[in-house]
């Protein structure tokens, strides 16, 4: 077990160190993988940023992600093909569903963000960071996003998944680096002694804490 998110960012810097990115910019999928990014940024003298991506749940099951709005200029809309094709639903249909999400998108966005302006990845290595990984959606649409920006590569570094989530998610990064993968996975507050939900005060106070995203080359 990791003893918190600080702790397992310390880990994933330790070998993230190893490949020896050349100036990555950080980003972190709140609020979870902050913490976990904070260390990774500090780490490495890494720019720290956020990437907000809302859930976009099907009509009558909202638990299941048909797809997920990214933050962006405009947000991308990523969708989750098989069960998109499952409802039947057309490209008009999926992006009314989108829509509907963006306000909340947009909240979490001025929320978090504020006048923070966004770190350009175009070109630069990115390394995209979240606490732990259960089904793996929410990072998969994040990845799909990151590569229509034109990063020169994307590496995925999370502290703890199911080894089957990380198989899939090998296709969709330059790299995914992951310590522990463990057959039974569960529960992913079960592997850390300490996993408070974080509120949105201490999500504005890490990235204070890191300084302005560094928007240039």
């Amino acid at each position: 077990m990791f003893r918190d998110r600080r702790e397992a960012g310390r880990v994933l810097a330790a070998e993230i160190a190893m490949t020896a990115p050349d100036r990555p910019v950080v980003l972190a999928l709140p609020r979870g993988g902050l913490p976990v990014a904070a260390e990774i940024a500090r780490a490495l003298k890494a720019p720290l940023d956020i990437l907000v991506v809302r859930k976009v749940g099907a009509p009558d099951n909202p638990e299941l992600a048909l797809a997920a709005l990214v933050d962006g200029d405009p947000p991308d809309l990523v969708a989750n093909d098989e069960i998109v094709a499952a409802y039947g639903l057309d490209p008009a249909g999926l992006e009314a569903l989108g829509r509907h999400e963006r306000p909340e998108l947009e909240r979490r966005r001025q929320t978090y963000r504020g006048t923070r302006k966004p770190v350009d990845v175009a070109g630069r290595t990115v390394i995209l960071v979240d606490d732990g990984v259960a089904t793996g959606t929410t990072v998969k649409a994040a990845l799909r996003a990151l590569a229509r920006r034109r990063p020169a590569r994307v590496i995925l570094a999370v502290p703890v998944a199911p080894p089957e989530v990380i198989a899939a998610l090998t296709r969709e990064a330059d790299l995914v680096v992951c310590p522990r993968q463990p057959d039974r996975f569960r529960a992913l507050s079960l592997h850390y002694r300490d996993f408070p939900q974080l509120t949105d005060r201490e999500v504005l106070e890490i990235l204070a804490e890191a300084g302005p995203a560094d928007t240039a080359h």
